[in-house]
């Protein structure tokens, strides 16, 4: 169980004053003294953990020290545990079990709500009713109903504390019907969030509900329409919004008129805890602080979450055996190999993108790919060693010279190895890498028609890439269009469709060829036969022989000379 080193710091996370060491010897407790008629409330809240529910030693919390958290300040008072959305989607641990496993987790800690974010829809409008009626919890939607007016999921809740009801509704963005797949929200509408929060307030407040949460997945990015801002200023009555979505890191809130907004940032980084007081049935007191990681240093992990999570992750594994296809080939995944060159499986990869969005092409980076697969049968479990890290797909409106721009930065240091190296599907391209950096895109050819510079293409890529990640900042502003499942999930589908695969390097990405002199020669007699090992690229074997690499590609008619294998021969001419 966890204990505090002394009533001191105890003290001073119950009253949310984060800075360790500030507090000495015992004190009164803060959060929860009884004084008179005040009622003392503390809130604590999550938003856009992505199933990021195991801690790790630099950065995420995880759920079992957020347990114990919880657990040590139920002892102490009222506590409220709160959940704004996207929870049940990103890693294996949930996706895996189509949510459930998360449910389970949120089930034991005690969550009393949960709005649905954007990804929560991935698995499905129905399973999302199915993952509501598994939990212990409501989640909340007060602006989603079917398009018959029917309604599966609760407007609001109402929860008395102290003789005090505290109500609280939900609201999931309108973006949801873009930024998860399409087909998710077929025949349900997602209403204003405006117009559904004033009625919310009414409603509440003929309940004689003295305090207002709305528990929303709505987030405050510029592009989204409304924010949550927008809300709090149009919208009179809400006297909290625990927010999500935009992955924003409040921390002390952001206070609109007599609203409160606030948000913890992603993944369980943060612990968001606001501390309110009423007193005679009014506010008198709303404070908002996080619990960084640095401060949940001092929290242990509560055992029956990780016992709990460490089960679930035993019963993934056996699901992880199942198989999804078979391979007729090696699906070449090695480092050496997918950052400096096309390879059979990113092109199946991107053609697994371009399947489930229908965009005009795609992109992913050499370096999202960890492993090969071996022919054979292929199950979940190799998969998921191939994206390992939750990434999702999002689709983009680029113009052509975007999408060029994109082309010449993925192979700027070309022969080189890079991460950042583009494998596409719907394009082609060729590179010269006798030009300078940036100049080196000879050819495009999307739908086997040369690109057009001012044309609008949409590009399916991933998260990590949409958000400039690995130096792709021409796709930081560009226009979402659509957001997917996970690069995992669109992969086994597509696998799963075809049923057996017999992939192959096949020129989507080439290389100007060296200009071979028109008279004939005598062709150099061999000196040597090197034999590949594992690591080994084309150029670094020239380099070896004082060669380079479009020698020996061409002497030993390599058609992909990105692709070589650990025991293949490579004859060695004389210089």
């Amino acid at each position: 169980m966890f204990k505090f080193g002394n009533k001191g710091l105890l003290s001073f996370f119950l009253s949310l004053v984060l800075v360790l060491g500030l507090l000495i010897g015992p004190v009164h407790n803060l959060a929860f003294a009884e004084e008179g008629d005040v009622v003392k409330l503390t809130i604590i809240h999550t938003n856009d953990v992505h199933s990021r529910v195991v801690g790790s030693e630099d950065s995420l919390i995880g759920y079992a020290k957020l347990a114990t958290l919880v657990k040590e300040m139920r002892k102490e008072g009222n506590v409220l545990l709160l959940d704004a959305g996207d929870t049940t989607h990103g890693l294996p641990i949930a996706t895996i079990s189509n949510g459930e496993s998360i449910i389970k987790l949120m089930n034991q800690m005690g969550y009393d709500a949960m709005v649905p974010g954007n990804h929560d829809f991935n698995y499905g409008y129905d399973r999302l009713i199915e993952l509501n009626r598994m939990a212990d919890f409501p989640i909340l939607a007060a602006n989603v109903i079917r398009e018959d007016g029917t309604r599966d999921l609760e407007e609001y809740t109402i929860i008395e504390i102290d003789g005090i009801k505290v109500g609280i509704f939900g609201l999931t963005t309108q973006e949801t019907k873009f930024k998860s797949n399409p087909k998710n929200t077929e025949g349900i509408n997602i209403n204003d969030p405006v117009a559904v929060a004033e009625e919310m307030v009414k409603k509440l407040k003929e309940e004689d509900v003295k305090l207002v949460i709305a528990l929303a997945h709505i987030g405050m990015d510029e592009e989204s329409n409304p924010k949550t801002t927008d809300i709090a200023k149009k919208v009179q009555g809400i006297d909290i919004i625990i927010d999500g979505h935009s992955h924003t890191m409040l921390e002390e809130g952001e206070v609109i008129g007599d609203t409160l907004i606030v948000q913890t940032g992603e993944y369980l980084k943060n612990i968001g805890v606001v501390n309110v007081e009423l007193a005679d049935g009014k506010i008198s007191k709303k404070e908002a602080k996080l619990m960084t990681f640095e401060d949940a240093l001092a929290l242990k992990e509560d055992e029956e979450i990780s016992n709990k999570i460490s089960e679930l992750e035993e019963e993934n594994n056996q699901v992880l055996s199942v198989t999804i296809g078979q391979s007729n080939v090696d699906l070449v995944g090695e480092r050496e190999v997918v950052r400096a060159g096309e390879s059979n499986l990113g092109n199946l990869a991107t053609d697994a993108m371009l399947d489930i969005t229908g965009a005009d092409v795609a992109l992913t980076n050499g370096g999202g790919i960890r492993a090969s697969i071996p022919a054979g049968q292929i199950s979940k479990g190799n998969i998921l060693e191939v994206f390992p890290f939750g990434n999702y797909i999002v689709v983009l409106e680029l113009t052509g010279e975007d999408i060029i721009k994109a082309l010449e930065h993925g192979v700027d240091t070309y022969p080189e190895p890079a991460g950042k190296f583009p494998h596409v599907a719907g394009m082609t391209y060729k590179i010269d890498p006798s030009k300078e950096a940036g100049s080196r895109i000879v050819e495009l050819l999307i739908d086997g028609k040369p690109v057009e510079l001012n044309k609008t293409y949409t590009l399916a890529t991933n998260d990590f890439l949409a958000v400039g990640g690995d130096g792709y900042t021409m796709f930081e502003d560009a226009p979402i269009v659509g957001e997917f499942e996970g690069l995992d999930e669109a992969l086994i589908k597509y696998i799963e469709k075809i049923g057996v695969i017999d992939y192959q390097a096949e020129g989507r990405i080439t290389t100007v060829e060296e200009v071979v002199a028109e008279t004939p020669v005598e062709k150099p007699e061999v000196v040597a036969t090197y034999v590949v090992k594992p690591g080994d690229v084309l150029w670094k074997i020239a380099k070896k022989f004082g060669l380079t690499w479009e020698r020996l590609a061409e002497y030993n008619k390599l058609k992909n000379p990105h692709l070589i294998f650990p025991g293949q021969k490579i004859l060695i001419p004389a210089q």
